[in-house]
């Protein structure tokens, strides 16, 4: 969904076309996993952080086209609302000093970015889900001018049959909201974190990023309100599986394989089970004719564009070539988070827990039903590091207990395995053990601070992003007021 359409109307002939298409390159797909097509050697990491403009009265600011023209940034983009937009950085081998080099590379766009974002008077924050944001922000008049999301819009309607989309969430609150149109999915933004592996370790990878999926979104955990109702440890994630609700064909199209979810299973073969998984079950939303060779994949990359796993895997091509194709896994399950410095241990927690249990003695899907990870997941969406989970020996845990007693142990271990400087491994891990020794997640650190103030989400905004602005640590922010 990165790339630029020309048009929004298609016929049937499209349609035709492109299945013609996506099947021809979902083919060639097959060829490339079964005969090693993908020669790349090494682990390469990155990542995408998704951030809000906001106005000095804590409102979002509609401003991105602006803002993104005068930033002049390739690794900036826009998002599918207006007051949305998404920091790139350059991808770097999963090694040494990334960790340190990711956070100098950000803080650098970041600021450069508040920047320009002042003088549009505007702010830029990082946050899941903007306390302050109201239903009436998310119409079609704050949709981006890009002609994909329009057209992605029209196309999630019209296999809606204009029916309209319906929210429904049960936390502390409740809340119900209706829109007719694809605008819910602008209420929240995420960090993606990705990692490139050799195609040999993809399905270890991709199965260790499932199992891991249950502490990350736990301890990333940062948009516990939505429209000024307490819901979720991260609201995240039943937003954005509701804000996209069509799945499969036909009379599957209400079923349980959505086009926004936790996926249908371990991976057990080779990635291209996803890829083949699209195929079968996901009518085309965007029939773009591209004209292009199979090898360059633009259908089957569209397509997979269009269905947002949380752990999502991803063909891409080294120096842009199509005759050097690699595998990557796009993890989607993190907020944005409160600083700087929580993104990127985040990150590192991340790769240190996913390359520990893709190294593991045996398969993540010998040791665990993928039920049970599901289930792991979403209760730690809802309940945040207090959650109860069952791991790989079978035992149930908070995972609070689990994350200070194992899996920071176990995030060393990767780290320590992929030779990310020691410096790096003592910090930003350590960022992870003080956040939950405290319990103070970003959401953990909203929902106190709107206890002590009344519920007034207008002054924790405020509070949040002066603190957010010092890139302090989240677990050593305090509840003063702002």
């Amino acid at each position: 969904m990165g790339e630029e359409i020309r048009y929004t109307r298609f016929s049937k002939a499209d349609y035709k076309r492109y299945h013609q298409r996506l099947t021809a390159e979902t083919a060639r797909l097959r060829e490339w996993f079964e005969s090693g097509h993908f020669r790349d050697p090494q682990t390469i990491a990155g990542y995408e952080l998704e951030a809000w403009l906001i106005d000095n009265d804590s409102q979002p600011c509609p401003h991105n086209e602006t803002f993104l023209s005068r930033c002049d940034n390739p690794l900036l983009t826009a998002e599918l609302a207006r007051f949305n937009i998404e920091l790139n950085v350059e991808p770097q081998c999963l090694t040494s000093s990334v960790l340190s080099d990711f956070e100098t590379s950000l803080a650098s766009v970041w600021a450069d970015s508040q920047q320009t974002a002042s003088g549009l008077g505007c702010h830029l924050l990082g946050i899941g889900i903007l306390p302050t944001l109201q239903d009436a922000h998310l119409t079609m008049d704050n949709l981006s001018t890009l002609e994909r999301y329009r057209a992605l819009n029209e196309q999630v309607m019209r296999q809606r049959k204009g029916e309209s989309i319906k929210l429904a969430i049960t936390g502390e609150d409740t809340l119900e909201s209706s829109h007719r149109d694809v605008m819910l999915e602008a209420a929240s933004t995420s960090l993606q974190i990705h990692i490139q592996t050799p195609v040999d370790h993809a399905v270890a990878y991709y199965n260790s990023s499932l199992l891991v999926s249950a502490p990350m979104v736990a301890i990333a955990a940062n948009s516990p309100t939505l429209f000024g109702k307490s819901l979720w440890h991260e609201t995240r994630i039943p937003v954005f599986e509701q804000s996209v609700p069509t799945g499969g064909f036909e009379a599957a199209a209400r079923g349980p394989v959505q086009r926004v979810g936790f996926g249908s299973g371990f991976a057990k073969r080779s990635l291209y089970e996803t890829f083949a998984e699209n195929l079968e079950h996901f009518p085309i939303l965007l029939p773009v004719d591209y004209e292009s060779l199979p090898d360059e994949m633009r259908h089957v990359r569209l397509h997979n564009g269009t269905i947002w796993r949380w752990n999502r895997p991803l063909i891409g091509f080294n120096d842009g070539m199509t005759d050097n194709p690699h595998i990557r896994i796009e993890h989607r399950v993190a907020a944005a988070a409160p600083s700087l410095q929580d993104n990127i241990a985040n990150i590192a927690f991340y790769y240190g827990l996913a390359h520990f249990y893709a190294c593991y003695s045996d398969p993540v899907a010998d040791q665990i039903d993928f039920a049970k990870v599901k289930d792991n997941f979403y209760l730690a969406a809802q309940r945040g590091i207090d959650a109860h989970v069952e791991w790989v020996d079978g035992r149930r845990y908070t995972l609070r207990k689990l994350i200070l007693d194992t899996l920071l142990i176990e995030a060393e271990t990767g780290l320590h395995k992929l030779d990310i400087d020691e410096a790096d491994v003592q910090h930003y891990l350590g960022i992870i053990a003080d956040r939950i020794n405290s319990k103070q997640t970003g959401s953990m650190w909203q929902k106190q601070f709107l206890q002590k103030h009344d519920h007034d989400h207008r002054l924790m905004t405020r509070c949040y992003y002066r603190n957010q602005q010092m890139n302090t640590p989240v677990h050593e922010w305090d509840f003063a007021s702002c």
